[in-house]
């Protein structure tokens, strides 16, 4: 076969056979095909598309560039969780052991934060030790023994996705709909997890900013997993506005241990129940998604989901002593208090401003070699359809300069839109695809 052959064939409009994809990712991934040539491939895709078939064999074949994770000595059910990225996302830090304390196995590689988008992997390094860079063997172990593990995702793994994300960020090429769900299903079904639920942002701080891209996002995404033998639920959130009232690792970390005590509900709370009740429901622990958010709730309740995150931590190399004292985890020198100068309805928040906040502090990357601060971030006290008085408090700043945290007050005072009319705040949970 001929790269150029191939191109043409995609650039015309017309459907590539299984052999042709594999011939290209097998060779690109080698360092045969040149990022030219992948350029190019992929400006086409872009612009015509693929069908489900193409995109299956696609997923497929990124799946077979490295290795995968075999989870067949894992006894009982096994389900991972993928989210398209946001602002304050600290789902999975209750999801995971929540679920994990009612019998599901979690076994989750995650990713760590850029640009504006925050990363499990640099929330959990705010436990002191926490290892995110396990072997194999200790990320299957922790599964059979204590139900859960979250670490990083090894060289090995998916080789061809890390090529090509890397080139479809400079070549204007991301938004994808077909390149993004190969991307995202080859790491999810590489990682060999019998249930996957996947969190689909929509909004001003998501990269699929309408509710329509994200429901077919969600669709193709579901659609692939299914066809890979999967049991695949999508649900799509909000993201015009902050998850939660923290930004930043340690405060996220803070606010979702808050949740898994029962000190904090609002919307982290409706969305990992919704979450993990399409996982519990796909597994036959639940016969329909009330019942499910009953038995989620209940171990919160009973405190077995924070002691769940309290053993993943220690089995990790953290300190288990952090879950239940967060006056232990990294705290900054300042704290900056940011006052409305009217008074108002909030209607709108720069979701995308607040991370780029957060990440001016320290708390977050540009590139992925870049060392972050943990202790930084933000907390907001008002959030869309809030009322607001005059000189009452919208957020604090926690910054480790002076400067540098004054300078984001003045930019999380701008962040916020406050009208005089009444406002009422959207739907979170848009739609569940199954």
């Amino acid at each position: 076969m001929l790269m150029t052959d191939i191109i043409a064939k995609k650039r015309d409009g017309k459907v590539l056979s299984d052999s042709e994809i594999n011939f290209m990712i097998d060779n690109y991934t080698k360092g045969i095909i040149p990022d030219y040539q992948m350029s190019s491939m992929c400006m086409a895709i872009l612009l015509k598309g693929m069908t489900r078939e193409e995109t299956l064999a696609m997923t497929k074949a990124m799946m077979d560039s490295g290795d995968k994770i075999n989870l067949d000595t894992i006894e009982g059910i096994t389900a991972d969780k993928h989210s398209t990225g946001g602002v304050g996302d600290k789902t999975s830090l209750v999801l995971c052991p929540l679920v994990a304390s009612c019998g599901i196995k979690i076994a989750k590689m995650s990713g760590r934060g850029l640009g504006h988008t925050g990363g499990t992997l640099d929330k959990l390094e705010s436990f002191n030790g926490y290892s995110t860079s396990i072997t194999e063997e200790e990320f299957l172990n922790n599964v059979r023994g204590i139900g859960i593990s979250i670490t990083g995702q090894t060289a090995e793994i998916d080789p061809a996705d890390k090529k090509l994300y890397a080139l479809r960020d400079v070549t204007g090429t991301v938004p994808s709909i077909p390149l993004i769900v190969s991307s995202i299903m080859s790491k999810k079904l590489a990682a060999g997890a019998d249930i996957i639920v996947l969190d689909v942002k929509t909004g001003s701080g998501a990269f699929m900013k309408t509710q329509e891209n994200a429901e077919e996002l969600a669709q193709e995404l579901v659609s692939i997993g299914k066809m890979a033998g999967k049991k695949t639920v999508a649900v799509i959130s909000d993201m015009d506005e902050p998850l939660g009232f923290c930004v930043g690792n340690a405060l996220e970390v803070k606010e979702a241990i808050k949740v898994l005590k029962g000190e904090s509900c609002g919307h982290v709370l409706e969305l990992v129940l919704e979450l993990g009740s399409c996982i519990l429901t796909e597994a036959g622990l639940a016969e329909d998604h009330e019942s499910a958010k009953q038995l989620l709730q209940s171990h919160i309740d009973n405190g077995s989901a924070l002691n769940k995150l309290a053993d993943l931590v220690e089995a990790q190399g953290g300190n288990r002593e952090q879950v239940y004292n967060e006056e232990l985890l990294p705290k900054s020198t300042f704290s900056i208090p940011v006052y409305s100068s009217q008074k108002g309805y909030v209607k709108h928040i720069d979701t995308e401003g607040i991370g780029l906040i957060s990440m001016h502090l320290g708390g977050g990357r540009q590139t992925k070699d870049d060392i972050i601060d943990l202790s930084v971030g933000l907390v907001l006290n008002k959030k869309v359809g809030d009322y607001i008085e005059e000189n009452e408090l919208i957020g604090t700043i926690y910054a480790n300069s002076e400067v540098k945290g004054r300078a984001a007050a003045g930019e999380l005072l701008k962040s916020y839109e406050i009208v005089a009319e009444k406002v009422e705040a959207g739907t979170f949970i848009k739609k569940i695809i199954k």
